[in-house]
């Protein structure tokens, strides 16, 4: 498969060690390696886009991603498959199949978790209900309450993973729906402070769940002028994640924003566009006794049409 790898180093911290390349067997030994991988705004983009002569032409397409996760699950054994929202709208097959195809597909990947984007209610409450048992893996929401609506209790505000004893608390962050989503398509679902919530959230994760990392999956966007949340305020605002993968804005980043705390945390934000075009990477290296993070690497992986020989 064709892949133009957009190859990135990230120092974490004072002591932090760069990961130019694969560790030297000795390294490796004394450490585990997590591989995030994460996609947003997939809007229904099961085939590639067409090639009509616009940008990004031929590229995405589901089944390719899927091709190119397992080759990766194939070479890593600690894997993280991760989506920020917006899964349905903006093809055909969103159209006929009112979402239940998108779940299934991505359940054929296997991710591990998402969260919610606006474009998750187009069909109400009663048509995200409907879909829900065709996704395998859970949505985390965190600011959402859906405690008056007939979603009351099938979203977790967080879900823990244990890879290898490494312990990885994801937690969901969604837009605000007013003026966004027609009320009829949330009804009481009511709106939490993302700020707010993510502090609490991180708080029993760091604590109560001892998670050595932190992610939070935002559908918040990037970056607004507006004084309205985003990304890049709750990374300034909320130290103790350690990443914030993002959506809603489409935005491309070829390698994620680091934001350091004045207590020496580091958060990263990143975020890969839109339509499946690309796939997120970051391989993160733990100290295998401590459980300390001892480096990153990153990449941006493209999709496309596999090269082919004569």
């Amino acid at each position: 498969m064709k892949r133009r790898d957009f190859l990135k180093t990230s120092a974490l911290g004072a002591a932090g060690i760069g990961m130019l390349g694969l560790p030297l067997p000795a390294a490796a030994a004394q450490s585990i390696t997590l591989t995030i991988l994460h996609t947003n705004d997939q809007h229904s983009r099961i085939d590639p886009l067409p090639t009509d002569g616009r940008k990004y032409g031929g590229m995405g397409g589901m089944a390719r991603r899927a091709t190119l996760i397992e080759q990766i699950r194939q070479q890593q054994p600690n894997v993280l498959l991760l989506d920020a929202g917006d899964i349905w709208q903006g093809t055909p097959y969103f159209n006929f199949f009112n979402g239940e195809l998108e779940y299934k597909l991505m359940s054929e990947m296997k991710y591990d978790a998402a969260t919610l984007g606006n474009h998750d209610f187009d069909l109400g409450l009663e048509g995200l209900q409907r879909q829900l048992p065709h996704a395998s893996f859970p949505f985390v929401s965190a600011n959402y309450d859906f405690s008056k609506t007939i979603l009351q209790n099938q979203f977790a505000p967080y879900k823990v993973f244990e890879k290898q004893g490494i312990r990885i608390g994801v937690f969901g962050l969604g837009i605000e729906l007013a003026g966004l989503v027609g009320k009829n398509n949330y009804g009481d679902t009511v709106y939490l402070d993302p700020v707010a919530t993510a502090r609490e959230v991180v708080q029993e994760l760091r604590g109560q769940q001892q998670c050595n990392l932190v992610i939070c999956l935002s559908h918040l966007g990037y970056k607004y002028e507006d004084g309205k949340i985003d990304d890049v305020t709750l990374a300034q605002q909320v130290e103790g994640i350690d990443l914030i993968l993002g959506g809603h804005t489409h935005t491309f980043l070829e390698q994620p924003e680091v934001f350091r705390h004045a207590y020496g945390h580091e958060t990263l934000v990143n975020q890969v566009g839109w339509s499946g075009i690309f796939l997120g990477r970051l391989d993160y290296s733990f100290n295998k006794k401590t459980k300390e993070k001892t480096g990153l690497r990153t990449a941006v992986l493209a999709i496309e049409k596999p090269v082919t020989t004569s």
